[in-house]
């Protein structure tokens, strides 16, 4: 008999809270690029803490969420809600089909373009997850938009191929505070607060 080598499908893992070690498959998308399991527990143990664990007091936007890791997360967790912005199909299609299946009721998932909706939105949130395609150059202008959705006091976790605490800082890191910073392979990550201005 001829053994057949079979692929296994990609998923990553929910870390914490009500649906911990639940696997949420990664659809097969070019480009698209899971935060890894151990960045995501490093920034969720930050949140712990900088949040003191009050989970149920806060509201979170999902950028760009492809597998959904990080709305799935903090909805895990406790989170009041979470909405899911994403714009492929497939993507989409799994984010629905996860949703269903954990029973995830306070979690609204939108389709379209990230830029575009961020631009009409009028809620605001205490913690936004921003990690767009790193080849689109998009970071500079998505978390321009951001500011005005953010809650005070409120985060945004943010991914991007250069470090975030090099200086000089660029341009459009102005206005914004560098909270915690972490690397990764070639992957840096930060949580930014908006600046205090004096």
């Amino acid at each position: 008999m001829k053994n057949r080598s079979r692929q296994l499908p990609r998923q990553v893992r929910i870390i914490g809270g009500l649906w911990k070690r639940t696997p949420l498959p990664v659809p097969e998308i070019d480009g698209l690029r899971p935060t890894p399991d151990r960045v995501r527990e490093t920034v969720f143990n930050w949140l712990e803490h900088l949040k003191r664990a009050n989970w149920s007091q806060l509201s979170c936007l999902d950028l760009f969420a492809g597998s959904g890791a990080f709305g799935f997360e903090a909805m895990s967790r406790g989170a009041a809600r979470a909405v899911l912005v994403e714009s492929h199909p497939a993507a989409i299609a799994q984010l629905k089909a996860n949703q269903t299946k954990l029973q995830a009721s306070q979690m609204t998932i939108m389709a379209g373009d990230a830029h575009r909706l961020l631009s009409v939105m009028q809620d605001q949130f205490d913690l936004i997850f921003l990690d767009p395609p790193y080849q689109l150059q998009m970071l500079p202008s998505m978390l321009a938009l951001c500011k005005a959705r953010l809650a005070v006091g409120g985060l945004v976790y943010a991914e991007y191929a250069e470090a975030f605490t090099e200086l000089p800082l660029p341009d459009w890191l102005n206005g914004w505070a560098v909270v915690r910073s972490g690397k990764a392979g070639a992957v840096h990550y930060a949580l930014l607060t908006a600046a205090v201005v004096p």
